[in-house]
């Protein structure tokens, strides 16, 4: 799988934070769909119905409600869940999915300049398969991610209007990722 092929053709990727929102990621022309919060009791039906319809599905392995941020996590994913890959913030979890071969998207909170510093040292470190980089409300940054780093750049959080899309893709930005469910069609 590559992702940067996949966000080229699908740069808006609905984000799922409930099962309400379902019937319109299932609707929507993206073919990639992040999953950013479930419970135990419902992902295995949410990434069955998205799979059914053709649909690439990760999942935020950090934000499943009943499951454990670890490994055990992740290999309770990937053994029980028919998904393509997890986002995750733990950098243990990166490198457990990279030697189990599962593609990763590593999500980081940029909140000052030490945030920064300190994400692009953990980008080249741990080498996912590419990055989230949160708020998404910051072209100036993610311009700078994206010229220091070789991997697909996604963002997200706090986009939340079709000029927010614009200006991330215009700073380098491969894929937003958004629960607003008005943008997932432009």
């Amino acid at each position: 799988m590559n992702i940067r092929e996949i966000l080229e053709r699908n740069p808006i990727i609905p984000a799922l934070k409930n099962d309400q929102d379902l019937k319109e990621a299932l609707e929507s022309g993206s073919e990639i769909v992040f999953i950013i919060m479930a419970n135990l009791m419902n992902i295995e039906d949410i990434v069955s119905k998205l799979k059914k319809e053709g649909k690439i599905v990760f999942v935020h392995a950090d934000m499943i409600e009943g499951l454990s941020s670890s490994n055990y996590g992740v290999e309770y994913l990937v053994n029980h869940i028919d998904l393509d890959g997890i986002i995750t913030t733990k950098h243990n979890m990166v490198a457990f999915a990279k030697k189990k071969n599962i593609p990763v998207i590593q999500r980081y909170f940029i909140l000052d300049s030490f945030s920064f510093k300190n994400t692009v040292m953990h980008i080249r470190e741990n080498k996912p398969d590419a990055v989230e980089i949160l708020p998404g409300l910051m072209p100036k940054i993610i311009k700078r991610i994206c010229n220091l780093v070789n991997l697909p750049v996604i963002t997200g959080g706090l986009i939340d209007e079709k000029e927010d899309v614009m200006n991330a893709l215009r700073a380098g930005a491969e894929g937003i990722s958004t629960t607003k469910k008005e943008l997932w069609q432009i």
